[in-house]
C-alpha cells in the first residue's frame, strides 16, 4: 500500500512497512533509497540482533535481509524470527553481492533472492511479495470469520 499525498483524508492509505536488514553501510543507504523512492516505508537495521528487536515492536508487511551479515546464518535468523511472529510480514533474502557459494537452507521461509541490479524488477518483486502477503492475510481472516 502506498500513502497518497494528497491533502483529501479520503483518499490517504497507509505506505507498505519494510525491514530492510544489511550489515553494509552503502547497501543499506542504496536499497533504503530505491524502496522509499518506490513508495515504501523503510525501517533499517544493521544487525540480527537489531532486526529482532524492531520485528518486536513494529509490525511490517516484508523483511529484507542480508543472507550473511555478523554471521553466516544471520539472515536466516532473522527470517526465522519474522516467520514466527503473528502478523507474518513476508519474507525474502537481499543480497547485493553475487556469492554462488552461499545456498539458502531453509527453502519455506525464502520467498525469493531479490538482486538490486535491475531497479523496476527489484520493485515488483517486493511489490509482489507484499500483495501476495495480503491474499494471504485477507485468506486467513476469512477462515476465521466463518
Amino acid at each position: 500500500m502506498l500513502k497518497s499525498l494528497s491533502s483529501d483524508p479520503c483518499l490517504e492509505f497507509e505506505l507498505a512497512r519494510v525491514l530492510l536488514v544489511d550489515d553494509d553501510p552503502t547497501s543499506r543507504l542504496t536499497l533504503q533509497t530505491v524502496l522509499r523512492a518506490g513508495g515504501y516505508h523503510v525501517d533499517s537495521a544493521a544487525s540480527a540482533a537489531e532486526a529482532v528487536g524492531k520485528l518486536d515492536e513494529q509490525e511490517y508487511q516484508l523483511v529484507l535481509s542480508d543472507l550473511q551479515m555478523e554471521s553466516p546464518e544471520a539472515g536466516l535468523k532473522v527470517l526465522a524470527h519474522a516467520k514466527m511472529m503473528d502478523y507474518k510480514p513476508a519474507t525474502a533474502i537481499v543480497t547485493t553481492y553475487q556469492n554462488q557459494n552461499s545456498k539458502p537452507t531453509m527453502q519455506q521461509s525464502l520467498r525469493m533472492l531479490i538482486t538490486p541490479e535491475d531497479i523496476p524488477g527489484l520493485l515488483a518483486k517486493v511489490a509482489n511479495l507484499i500483495s501476495e502477503r495480503a491474499a494471504r492475510k485477507l485468506q486467513r481472516e476469512l477462515r476465521h470469520a466463518t
